[in-house]
């Protein structure tokens, strides 16, 4: 796959991501394998090497890889008009439904308290799901295992943004000094339209922007700065993507006032009734602070590092990725990932959800048809909703 073999369309590429977009539950990992049967099996735009070559530059950069996947599949397909259009089809749906979601919360009041309450319920079962799937894969050894506790403690000790980049630093450093044994890389046949110098000039972009905005929103009252600058942070530094965003935004959004406990999980919890990617979360939490055009802002700032990151490290990714160093700490980071997502289970999810004896038993009986069942996610947050309501009456 390479630039002369770029002869797709963007308005090709919108129209396959769209019908993706309104109809791909089940989260990251599901989004991969709906990629998977769309682009590689259906309309053979990617060899399969070609696709895990994409998946796994994705999972090594931080912020959301399922999005940063479909940027890279419509930048291959049809350049950088390409890589947007595959990004709006797929991103709209869901921050759409997500934004109707705030304001219709807003307009409910404490009528909703009670399926407001089931959705912070079916967020339990949610994040123990994704716990227990991200420790299969990312920490199978007792190493690992001890380090992922070692980051949720520090995740707890310190609840702010810097305990959650701590925890991620830490990783990489123990995967340097004692993760250094796994497989080689493969060797890849991947090659995409971005240039070295693009991918440089990308990649200077996303540095200044990361230096530079927290020094500008310290400098100016504007909540639009303060705002861009915080979820373009998240997005900078969000490794294993979905899920592991939750503690994160929290951290940001939560303490700092811009939004309540119970409307943060409400909307998280709503976040997988949707299909897409559950990064559009930031749309939900901008509707609600600022209305829709704070949603947008939000949206664009949260996943604009996605997109200087794919552009910037494609060019360079066959040669960092073989490199031992790079293998090491990535495993530490991504133990580090399943610590920080075990920290936000307990706090804020399993504390602001598990209130009662009745709470539990239905936390449960959610997980389990998840898990065991296999039922739509949609299906399950509909259900804790309705049951919190339910219960709500009923007391």
């Amino acid at each position: 796959m390479s630039g002369e073999n770029t002869k797709g369309r963007a308005g090709e590429v919108f129209a396959a991501f769209l019908k993706l977009g309104l109809t791909s539950f089940g989260g990251p990992i599901a989004h991969l394998g709906y990629f998977r049967n769309e682009f590689v099996e259906r309309r053979k735009w990617l060899e399969e090497h070609s696709y895990a070559d994409l998946v796994a530059l994705c999972q090594f950069l931080p912020g959301p890889a399922s999005s940063q996947v479909g940027i890279a599949i419509g930048l291959s397909r049809a350049g950088y008009l390409g890589a947007l259009a595959a990004w709006t089809a797929f991103t709209l749906p869901s921050a759409l439904a997500l934004v109707l979601f705030a304001y219709g919360l807003s307009a409910a009041g404490d009528a909703g308290g009670g399926w407001l309450h089931g959705l912070k319920v079916a967020a339990v079962a949610v994040v123990a799901l994704a716990i227990l799937g991200m420790a299969r894969s990312l920490t199978p050894d007792r190493q690992r295992v001890t380090l992922a506790v070692i980051a949720a403690a520090i995740a707890l000790a310190v609840p702010s943004a810097w305990g959650q980049i701590g925890a991620i630093v830490v990783g990489a450093a123990v995967g340097l000094a004692i993760l250094r044994e796994g497989p080689p890389a493969e060797p890849t046949e991947l090659k995409l339209p971005a240039s070295p110098t693009v991918g440089v000039l990308a990649l200077i972009v996303f540095t200044f922007l990361l230096g530079s905005l927290p020094v500008l929103a310290a400098a100016t009252d504007g909540q639009s700065v303060r705002l861009f600058d915080t979820f373009f942070r998240v997005g900078s530094l969000v490794f294993g993507g979905g899920h592991v965003v939750l503690p994160l935004l929290r951290s940001e959004v939560v303490p700092s006032g811009w939004i309540g406990n119970d409307a943060f999980l409400a909307g998280y919890g709503a976040a997988q009734a949707v299909p897409g990617p559950l990064f559009t979360f930031a749309a939900y939490l901008g509707a609600v602070i600022g209305g829709w055009k704070t949603a947008v802002l939000c949206l664009l700032a949260i996943f604009l590092p996605s997109f200087l990151l794919v552009i910037g490290i494609l060019p360079f990714w066959e040669t960092l990725r073989r490199r031992t160093a790079t293998q090491a700490a990535l495993r530490g980071v991504n133990a580090a990932v399943v610590g920080l997502l075990l920290a936000a289970f307990y706090d804020p999810v399993w504390t602001s959800g598990i209130l009662t004896k009745a709470d539990f038993p239905l936390a449960s009986f959610a997980f389990l048809l998840l898990f065991l069942w296999r039922t739509p996610p949609w299906l399950v947050v509909f259900l804790c909703a309705a049951a919190g309501q339910i219960l709500a009456v009923a007391t």
